[in-house]
């Protein structure tokens, strides 16, 4: 693991709590072929590469990367996530005719309805839909998708990956902890605004979180 300033701000409690809700977040759905898949943007660009993986494995024919940038994508991918993660996709072997663009979305209800309105316009109208995302993103996604598209059948996937790899891989383990908090926030609170339906919280899960914001993981917060 690398070690940054971040990462020893992170204790072994901490990362066991988070660790709980690492596994929440994720849905545990059994992958299978659906009519499209929607990528869905952000700082990861294994979204990208496992989408290419899913699609070379057959398991769709047309795949929509979607997403413009936030504060901590813009430097990163310049050009738009979803610009971005359309080149690495073609990088792997998945044809240009099979990728379709969303370049405006700014949050994940965009993400998913302007991905329905970009496959529309190609005569494109799903029954099913993969959603791809930060293994993080799971249960938020599916909760959004069901709200904003509930017509469609969803399923979730996202690299298989263990809380620890996945930081190694990011390499800012706080960053992670504070991105599993804000996350799990929003499945929490969303469905109060209408954004998403809602999901069951284990006891468990809850005061994981309560403990995390008390540590001070609280940068991706939103305000309520």
């Amino acid at each position: 693991m690398t070690d940054t300033g971040s990462e020893r701000n992170v204790s072994g409690r901490q990362r066991e709590l988070a660790g709980v809700i690492w596994e929440y977040h994720r849905m545990g759905h059994r992958v299978r072929a659906c009519d499209v898949a929607i990528g869905l943007g952000s700082h990861d660009l294994g979204v990208a590469t496992f989408a290419a993986e899913l699609y070379r494995a057959g398991l769709f024919p047309t795949l929509v990367f979607s997403g413009a940038n936030s504060p901590t994508t813009a430097a990163r991918f310049p050009r738009g996530e979803a610009v971005h993660y359309r080149e690495r996709a073609l990088e792997l072997g998945v044809p240009s005719e099979a990728i379709l663009v969303e370049p405006r979305a700014g949050n994940t209800g965009q993400n998913i309805t302007l991905s329905r309105d970009v496959l529309a316009v190609a005569g494109i109208v799903p029954t099913s839909v993969l959603l791809v995302s930060k293994p993080y993103m799971e249960r938020r996604s599916y909760a959004t998708a069901r709200k904003v598209w509930p017509e469609v059948e969803v399923v979730c996937a996202s690299e298989s990956m263990h809380f620890d790899d996945y930081v190694k891989s990011v390499g800012d383990e706080k960053l992670v902890v504070d991105m599993l908090v804000g996350d799990l926030q929003r499945v929490i609170d969303y469905p109060k605004l209408g954004f998403a339906i809602e999901q069951d919280v284990p006891e468990a899960v809850r005061a994981a979180y309560e403990a995390l914001i008390r540590d001070g993981f609280t940068s991706r917060l939103v305000a309520s």
